[in-house]
């Protein structure tokens, strides 16, 4: 018998380690324990690393059967309980020791007689459960089908380990290749042997793709293809092969390489190279190369270079003419009448009109650049807005027609009057100078969606390009490729300042067309304004887009970055997560902020303008002890060290993601005891102290017993009770995982949560139910 089991155990061993598919795996080593147990049912129960419930899955059951279990009341509540076991457990008859095991509810759906179960342990870490009943025939399961199961889970358990590791390992590479493929810059891998290449990303192939004739094969350009280094050297693969190349084994940092071919067309390019050594041999391996094309950098520099000449010309050039005026008013052989005096007075007027309107462009660009670009909001109809900007338009000289079409019923809006008048002005420019003349520029605003006013100005001019639609509002862009020379709209200021003018105000805003000679319609959004019963209306770079959370003050954290991308993404990742940001470019006004927000968490840039983010956090300390996270793009070690050691609670290495940033502030507020809730919620019988921790119902002696998550769980739903709390948001706040289309462990948590509160789904007292969007609870009783 013993050689009999051990056959059998060896067979379902070899078995299950054939296959590298986790959910395979799992398949096969619940059918295996099955059969060598005798078992008629079997299920494996596998966890993630939060020790949640990951796969499920079950052997000798229809499908049916088991996407009952699955989803009955009580069958993932028992598996959960079952899964604190660290023995296996063996009974005679389920349901009646089920009594004495104090086992959950539950509800099968299949006949249980005997049952035997056993944990799957790895190096102290509970992979899963594997679960059987019914040992056939009618037979119960013996010491020896104990011992043979938990044998098997050891076995089981090393494959599930490694199975797991495997995935996570080709998952990550997976990732990794993506990443490469994806990466805006080239990438060639090289064997550096043959100088055959092993990988080439998308960028790479482009590149090639962009020096290659027609219907040449790639490998070919490998053999035609001339590198002119920055040293004036040049390397001929015609007459030096590739791999003769690599051989010296050179390391190349950033260095600006000329690829031509024989035709004559060039690239440059900007280049890394790196070998890679074998470990085992200690010769070259690999050789990992980098190409970044120069092109777009060339044409941003040929742009800027085009633009300082442009300021140059626009400045000159009313500056002389002011210089004439003031020179012949000043000649002292010269007798002019009043009226030509005024004649050069009114000159030197309007040149230094024209100047300063250039110059205040100028000074948009840089604060919007900086992010402090200020707005002063009103509430105001936006049918008034447009037509004032039409007014002046017009009076100012602007030889048009309009067709207005405003939607009648439209909400007021939360807006700078001039601030969007200079958009209008903009936009207006534009279409006039692109339209053919005396052509009629079509204005329309109606309700978009989000709560927000959309206002669109289209032309019937020389339309764009699709390529050229995702750059129209950056800095030194235009319209059109000949637009220059024409003040700030046309020296691609005007449209990188109506974005930043927008986008301040919580807006965005976009420009379509159908191509060249097609025209152009440039649309953007404004928030409506929404009634705060007489509160004075935030400014859109301080206003949060999410609304507190009920039952408690949102936490208000000081963002410190002189980068307005970085501040504005923190920002709205703050915002989103049921903080309240408070936001600064500066210092100084970072202190003043603190002072008057008293905000109970800080981020902070390592290096601000004109000082350190350190010395910033040494002003705070002196005024409050409250924890500061630093945000920077240094990652080298003594930087991290540095700031650590002089206090930071936290350090976060730029880029960061959303998950890691919000994940690292609770951290940090947990560390200094800032998130928690206080007060209590009474409902009923139900009461919740936060301070404590506590849940207590009525006529019950001892606190309810609600594991870390129930009570996680309880928590959000009571902080915020009168809303609706959706799945996203559960998910999220109580396991820290971004939706995933899987709500099981939510329905689990919230069955197990419902049976302890004595509450039920069909008539629910204290949690409901909210089909296809989330769970609420009322509102507490009156305080006690």
């Amino acid at each position: 018998m013993l050689e009999e089991r051990l056959s059998r155990m060896s067979e379902a061993s070899r078995r299950i380690s054939e296959n590298l598919d986790f959910d395979q795996v799992l398949q096969d080593v619940v059918e295996s324990a099955r059969l060598l147990t005798d078992a008629r049912y079997g299920v494996i129960i596998a966890f993630d690393e939060s020790g949640q419930v990951k796969e499920f899955r079950s052997s000798g059951l229809t499908s049916e059967e088991s996407q009952r279990l699955w989803e009955t009341p009580g069958g993932l509540p028992l598996f959960g309980y079952l899964q604190e076991i660290s023995e296996p457990l063996r009974l005679r008859d389920f349901h009646r020791d089920a009594q004495t095991q104090r086992f959950p509810a539950f509800s099968l759906p299949t006949a249980v007689n005997s049952f035997l179960a056993a944990p799957i342990r790895h190096r102290e870490e509970n992979l899963g459960s594997i679960f059987l009943a019914n040992k056939e025939p009618k037979l119960e399961f013996t010491r020896a089908d104990e011992e043979t199961l938990v044998m098997f889970a050891s076995q089981a358990a090393l494959v599930i380990a490694s199975t797991r590791r495997y995935q996570d390992e080709l998952r990550a590479r997976t990732r990794l290749e993506t990443l490469v493929d994806t990466s805006p810059i080239g990438v060639v891998v090289f064997d550096a042997k043959s100088g055959r290449p092993l990988l080439i990303n998308r960028e790479a192939a482009r590149i090639g793709d962009s020096l290659r004739n027609p219907g040449e094969p790639p490998e070919e350009l490998l053999d035609v293809i001339t590198f002119r280094r920055a040293d004036g050297s040049e390397i001929s693969l015609q007459e030096t092969s590739l791999a003769q190349a690599l051989s010296t084994g050179e390391t190349l940092r950033a260095e600006e390489i000329t690829i031509r071919v024989p035709d004559g067309r060039t690239m440059t390019t900007l280049v890394n190279a790196t070998p890679i050594r074998s470990e085992v041999e200690g010769g070259l391996d690999v050789f990992v190369v980098t190409a970044q094309d120069m092109a777009p950098l060339e044409e941003t520099e040929r742009l800027r270079a085009e633009f300082l000449a442009m300021v140059s010309h626009e400045l000159r050039m009313p500056l002389a003419t002011i210089k004439g005026s003031t020179v012949a008013v000043l000649d002292a052989r010269s007798t002019y009448e009043s009226t030509e005096l005024a004649g050069y007075f009114r000159i030197i007027d309007q040149q230094a009109d024209q100047m300063s309107r250039l110059i205040s462009d100028l000074l948009d660009v840089a604060r919007i650049q900086t992010g402090s670009l200020s707005v002063t909001l009103e509430t105001v109809a936006i049918a008034d807005l447009v037509d004032q900007a039409k007014n002046t338009f017009l009076r100012g000289g602007g030889k048009t027609r309009f067709n207005m079409e405003l939607q009648s019923d439209l909400p007021p809006v939360l807006a700078d009057p001039a601030r969007i008048a200079q958009v209008l002005a903009n936009l207006f420019s534009n279409a006039v100078r692109l339209a053919p003349e005396m052509s009629t520029i079509r204005v329309k605003a109606v309700m978009h969606e989000d709560d927000h006013v959309a206002v669109s100005v289209a032309d019937d001019g020389i339309g764009i390009s699709t390529d050229r639609l995702h750059r129209l509002f950056r800095k030194f862009s235009s319209v059109a490729d000949d637009d220059r020379g024409a003040g700030a709209a046309g020296s691609g200021l005007g449209l990188a300042i109506c974005k930043g003018i927008v986008e301040t105000h919580g807006g965005r805003i976009w420009a379509e067309s159908d191509g060249p000679g097609k025209g152009a319609c440039f649309t953007f959004t404004l928030p409506v304004f929404e009634e705060t019963g007489g509160a004075a209306p935030l400014q859109p770079a301080f206003a949060p887009t999410a609304p507190p959370p009920a039952g408690r003050d949102r936490i208000r954290i000081l963002v410190v970055d002189d980068n307005p991308d970085d501040l504005r993404r923190v920002r709205n990742a703050l915002s989103e997560s049921g903080y309240e940001p408070v936001v600064a470019t500066d210092p100084q006004e970072a202190l003043r902020l603190f002072k008057q927000k008293r905000p109970q968490l800080a981020l902070l840039d390592l290096m601000l303008f004109g000082s350190s983010g350190i010395d910033l956090m040494k002003e705070i300390h002196r005024l409050a002890k409250l924890p500061i996270v630093f945000l920077s793009v240094y990652t080298e070690g003594d930087a991290v060290a540095r700031a650590l050691d002089m206090g930071a609670t936290d350090y976060i290495c730029k880029p960061f993601s959303k998950t890691e940033l919000i994940a690292r502030i609770r951290a940090a507020l947990r560390k200094h005891n800032v998130s928690e809730p206080s007060g209590s919620y009474r409902r009923g019988d139900l009461t919740i102290n936060y301070t404590q921790r506590i849940v207590t119902r009525a006529g019950v002696e001892e606190p309810l017993h609600l594991t870390a998550l129930e009570y996680r769980l309880l928590e959000l739903l009571s902080t915020n009770a009168g809303t609706i709390v959706t799945y996203e948001d559960i998910l999220w706040h109580v396991w820290h995982l971004p939706s995933n289309g899987d709500m099981r462990p939510l329905r689990t948590a919230v069955r197990s949560l419902r049976r302890k509160l004595q509450d039920s789904a069909t008539d629910p007292s204290y949690i409901f139910t909210e089909p296809r969007i989330g769970y609420s609870m009322a509102k507490g009783d009156e305080p006690l």
